[in-house]
């Protein structure tokens, strides 16, 4: 069987003003992402990970910020267009790990509909998305509450 290993990684900075979604998922906070579409960190560091285990390049490569067509475009709706693409390179998703680093708000009671969201999405079983959140104990741009990041990998294999 032909497997493709993909990594993505995304950091916004957190800001007043902006709703904070995460997973597709709009969780109560003071702040927000700030971004050209919704800055959605983890569907945009899963998207990386899909795109790159192709060796598709990345979202701003099919999205670009200078596209006023994506001007607060919920990265869900980006989420199916990849998995569009992963649909017609012939491949399915086994399985998807991403990690948001942010050190508030407190994000595990939102987790289960972010898993949800992103394979209702997909089109595969909630078991084949993890989503896992952790601080970075005060230190650096997440850590000081500046920014929220997020890594994911992937493995995609041949239909």
């Amino acid at each position: 069987m032909n497997f493709r290993i993909g990594h993505g990684y995304d950091l916004h900075r957190l800001v007043d003003g902006r709703r904070l979604i995460l997973g597709g998922v709009d969780i109560p906070y003071s702040k927000g992402l700030l971004g050209h579409s919704d800055a959605d960190v983890a569907v945009h560091a899963l998207m990386d990970a899909l795109l790159g285990a192709l060796a598709l390049g990345d979202i701003g490569k099919h999205f670009p910020d200078s596209d006023s067509a994506y001007k607060d475009i919920s990265s869900i709706l980006l989420l199916k267009k990849v998995g569009e693409i992963i649909s017609r390179e012939n491949y399915l998703l086994s399985n998807a790990d991403v990690t948001i680093i942010a050190q508030k708000p407190k994000l595990l009671p939102y987790i289960p509909e972010m898993r949800k969201n992103i394979a209702d999405t997909l089109g595969c079983d909630i078991s084949q998305i993890s989503i896992k959140a952790t601080t970075e104990e005060g230190l650096g741009f997440t850590g000081s509450g500046e920014a929220i990041s997020a890594h994911a990998v992937c493995i995609l294999h041949k239909v």
